[in-house]
């Protein structure tokens, strides 16, 4: 476990670095990022964060929560406390110093925290809490378990299906027309990437009388490839390696740190593989895969962890879920880099194309997994 106690942390902002796919195509509204942004806190304000045991620098959902946080400290200018769990036994000492430390706020990144979550949100109703990627709600009866805690959640089946999109027709320019994807563990906030990559992938084919294969994920079946973790470990490196195996030139790796074993197994194999990314815009976030990062799906985690702390400290939280979508830009697809110039002939002007069909509920579409 490590604790960072942060105040007012210069530099640290929810869009350093990062260009939006609207970017290409006419420019998405800039956040406000001016102090005068942020609501002056309430003097015992003390926002927190928990991560997974994906850590602080996952180049995901964790770090872009951290961001998100990191930035609303320093809005703020207050001090909070950020715990960094190493293994799930962590969640729970974790959330109870947090607690002790007097939080008022405290955030919860991600699914494996549901549980521990709800069990602290209903022993301290006066804390505000809300969690990434899941509505906890641990007894599936449709609703949060607690009522102060505020989900805050992303249909990334609607970015992932531009992605799917994405993938078919690079792999369709090239011949190879196979696309591949693997998951961590299978949970919502995983397969309903791959439900939007495969809804994609199906959809270019249709529009373009094309043949390209998906595999490692069947939505239909709700039957695919996964590590068991989101650790980047020999498990997931051969898991991704079943996939290449297949014969694909894209691939997909659907859980924080599995992508720099995607990474690793294709450079062993040797052959020109593309790999999108999750979350964060990849490309951005590790330098070093950004030459064979077609493009990133992303959710806008550090926005919405950023907005509800700013809520919270104004006194104006409220348990109402956020759910990401095109439309309010909480998911979309990144630049694709250095892939830009490669691009088939037309595809940028049909990927806006579908961005505006799903906006307009034209398209939808229609994940198991959807928030």
């Amino acid at each position: 476990m490590t604790i960072s106690r942060t105040k007012k942390l210069v530099g640290v902002t929810a869009a350093a670095g990062i260009v939006a796919f609207l970017a290409g195509c006419g420019a998405a509204p800039e956040a406000d990022t001016s102090d005068s942004a942020a609501p002056e806190a309430a003097d015992d304000f003390i926002p927190c964060l928990i991560s997974d045991e994906g850590g602080w620098n996952d180049r995901s959902f964790n770090q872009s929560a951290k961001e998100g946080m990191d930035r609303a400290i320093d809005e703020l200018g207050v001090e909070g406390i950020e715990l960094e769990s190493t293994t799930p036994n962590d969640y729970g000492p974790n959330l109870e110093q947090l607690v002790a430390e007097g939080c008022t706020l405290i955030v919860s990144v991600g699914f494996n925290l549901a549980a521990a979550t709800v069990e602290s949100a209903l022993a301290n109703p006066e804390i505000n809490y809300a969690i990434i990627d899941d509505y906890a709600d641990t007894d599936f009866d449709g609703t949060t378990d607690a009522p102060n805690i505020k989900p805050l959640v992303f249909d990334t089946a609607q970015a992932a299906y531009l992605g799917g999109y994405a993938a078919a027709a690079w792999s369709a320019e090239s011949g190879v027309n196979k696309v591949g994807t693997f998951g961590g563990m299978q949970i919502p906030s995983v397969a309903v990437l791959m439900d939007g990559y495969e809804l994609g992938v199906q959809k270019y084919n249709e529009d373009n009388g094309a043949s390209v294969e998906v595999f490692g994920w069947d939505t239909a079946a709700q039957e695919g490839s996964f590590t068991g973790g989101f650790a980047a470990n020999d498990t997931a490196k051969q898991t991704a390696q079943g996939v290449l195996d297949q014969g694909v030139d894209v691939i997909l790796p659907v859980g924080g740190p599995i992508y720099v074993s995607a990474a690793a197994a294709i450079a062993e194999g040797g052959g020109d593989v593309a790999m999108l990314g999750v979350d964060s815009d990849l490309a951005v976030a590790d330098p070093d895969v950004a030459d064979i990062t077609l493009v990133s799906i992303m959710k806008a985690i550090d926005v919405a962890v950023y907005d509800a702390t700013v809520a919270a400290a104004g006194g104006d939280f409220d348990v109402a879920p956020y759910i990401g979508t095109l439309e309010n830009e909480g998911v979309k697809l990144s630049s694709f880099g250095a892939f830009e110039s490669e691009l088939p002939e037309g595809l940028m002007d049909e990927l806006m194309a579908l961005q505006e069909q799903i906006v307009s509920g034209e398209i939808v579409v229609e994940s198991p997994n959807s928030p």
